[in-house]
């Protein structure tokens, strides 16, 4: 409810017991995570506000309604640190449907990639969108954006000024994954974002992968509060020593618990208080495969955490990490009634789902019908660029027949992309591509209608033998990314995109293999979780057919315009050296045939 002095008056009241609570639940076992205790209580909740926890029999009235929660224990809604929820392909309605039934009932989530292709006016659609949902989805504003460095192109760029603003938003929580280059190179928008959520008294979210030593105590001094980026276990350590607050990934391409938790499990138990959990990127299949932050506290479990604790990592920590435990987090007078009936603590299988106050899912789905909103041309998914041909994709140099060196992207997982230099034909003025040699060509193409930049370089460990596959999901400024064997190939499925008003698209011999549209904002879908899991299945197995042996192809490649992380990206303006923030050439050496 919203706080006001009327509403105010009646939580005092229904805390009293002077009214009588709307719902109990009765004859469940509580998991207080604010006590790391665990006994018998029963839970009395006023509209969608806990207001007694113990003995609720004086809160019962004649139209109280009743769950028994006889053999159950009674946990708080997960809390997903960190999440882009947008790289599931889900609108935030169908995530909702994904997610809610698996017990995640708040994410905290910047919305980043729907401003990127939307801008604010997007924004406020979702937001009303959210209203509708029974997820509760707290708001970073993304500290700028794009988030690449050089800048590439997207249809909204967030300032310092568009700061002063948002930050005064009541959706607005904190500064959202604020990375570490732009504030060591002291980009006047990032440290204008966050002189001004000081004013706002606003926490700093970040994003500082393999930050160590002085860089990172640099970072620090910025006042960032916590992060989700540690590619190992010393990492999450020294961060913590020094004072951050540490959320583990684990994604369904970046597996980090299990390294991760062993700053826990092995160096000092003391730190897993300060220590939860995010997703940061997962797919549909995944969730209903496994779960969400269920399967997290699974995994913890497994690992050796106490049930208490890794529950604690799901749920209060979060919520003190970003400032948000007067709200959620735990279950307790004056909190929103986000509540999970459980089976167990050792196995954590999540039977019934509560948010604010109502049952919204029960044994793997929702409880209700939820439907998309309408959308308008806000959200839609046209892609303002001119039709490509096939010279677009063909790598032109100065000598007509030779060899070229070139520096080849080679993929070492989802976020690390290394340093190849391999040597190609050169023919008719054209440098080659060569599956022998596992070297593809690869581009983005700005989509927004701002200025129609195309960039074009080489990449290495997707293995396709033939054909392309490109999406306009392409985090972080959703531009048209294509890549493949064939300049003809890559051509027809750039031009399918378009087309077809953005998606994800596999072509081989001239022809669509397999298609997934994304109407929403070129980037998300309003199918049902499982529909986007079998065509995601689809079409990845469409780049396995052609010679992929990653499991995700098509993420893999979506994520390579990704600054942020080292070594090589490509974005719109080139392609990027991520240690030296620039762009690159990618032809090293030109020899022609004499």
């Amino acid at each position: 409810m919203k706080q006001t002095v009327t509403n105010l008056k009646q939580l005092i009241r229904a805390g009293r017991g002077i009214i009588p609570a709307h719902t109990v639940i009765l004859n469940g076992t509580l998991v207080n995570v604010m006590t790391s205790e665990v006994y018998k209580a029963d839970v009395a909740i006023y509209e969608d506000t806990i207001v007694a926890v113990g003995d609720v029999t004086d809160y019962i009235g004649d139209e109280t309604k009743t769950i028994n929660a006889e053999g159950k224990f009674l946990v708080p809604g997960l809390i997903d640190g960190h999440i882009h929820s947008e790289c599931s392909k889900l609108s935030i309605t169908s995530y909702a449907k994904a997610v809610v039934p698996c017990g995640t009932t708040s994410m905290i989530s910047g919305l980043d990639e729907y401003i990127s292709v939307s801008g604010l006016e997007g924004l406020q659609e979702v937001f009303d969108e959210i209203k509708l949902s029974p997820l509760k989805v707290f708001w970073g504003a993304p500290y700028k954006t794009p988030y690449t460095f050089p800048q590439s192109t997207v249809a909204f760029n967030f300032t310092k000024e568009v700061h002063e603003n948002v930050q005064k938003w009541t959706e607005c929580f904190g500064v959202w994954e604020t990375v570490r280059e732009y504030v060591t190179e002291e980009d006047e928008d990032t440290l204008g974002a966050i002189a001004e959520a000081a004013k706002n008294r606003l926490p700093i979210f970040g994003c500082a992968p393999m930050a160590r030593g002085k860089e990172l105590n640099g970072y620090l001094c910025a006042g960032i509060r916590l992060d989700h980026e540690s590619y190992d276990h010393e990492e999450v350590v020294e961060k913590m020593r020094k004072g951050m607050h540490m959320l583990i990934r684990e994604s369904s391409v970046t597996h980090f618990l299990k390294e991760n938790i062993r700053a826990v499990t092995e160096v000092n138990p003391a730190l897993a208080r300060r220590v939860s959990f995010c997703t940061d990127d997962v797919t549909a299949g995944d969730v209903l495969e496994k779960g969400h932050l269920d399967n997290l506290v699974r995994l913890a479990i497994k690992e050796g955490v106490e049930p208490m604790v890794a529950i604690q990592m799901a749920t209060i920590n979060s919520a003190e990490a970003y400032r948000i435990d007067h709200l959620v987090g735990s279950i307790s007078p004056g909190r929103i009634a986000d509540i999970l009936l459980v089976d167990g603590i050792e196995t954590f299988n999540v039977e019934t789902v509560i948010t604010n106050g109502k049952l919204v899912a029960k044994d793997g789905k929702l409880a209700y019908e939820l439907k998309a909103p309408k959308r308008s041309a806000v959200l839609t998914s046209e892609l303002k660029c001119a039709k490509t041909t096939k010279e677009d994709f063909e790598y032109r140099v100065e000598i007509e027949n030779g060899k070229a060196k070139v520096l080849s992207m080679d993929v070492k997982g989802p976020f690390v992309r290394k340093r190849r230099d391999v040597v190609l034909e050169v023919k008719d003025g054209i440098v080659q591509p060569d599956t022998e040699q596992d070297v593809l060509m690869v581009s983005v193409l700005e989509r927004f209608g701002r200025n129609g930049n195309k960039s074009l370089a080489f990449c290495s460990g997707w293995k396709l033998k033939k054909g392309a596959m490109a999406s306009s999901a392409a985090p972080d400024d959703n531009n048209i990314i294509v890549m493949g064997a064939s300049a003809e190939d890559m051509s027809i499925a750039v031009n399918h995109l378009i087309e077809n008003g953005g998606g994800q698209v596999v072509v081989a011999d001239g022809e669509v293999i397999e298609f997934l549209p994304l109407p929403v904002g070129g980037i998300a879908s309003d199918l049902e979780p499982e529909e986007i899991a079998r065509l995601d299945k689809m079409i990845n197995k469409a780049a396995n057919d052609l010679g992929c042996d990653l499991p995700e192809p098509l993420m893999y490649m979506f994520f390579l315009p990704i600054t942020a992380i080292p070594d090589y990206a490509i974005t719109d303006v080139g392609p990027v050296d991520c240690i030296a923030l620039n762009t690159f050439n990618p032809i090293l050496e030109l020899i022609e045939n004499k």
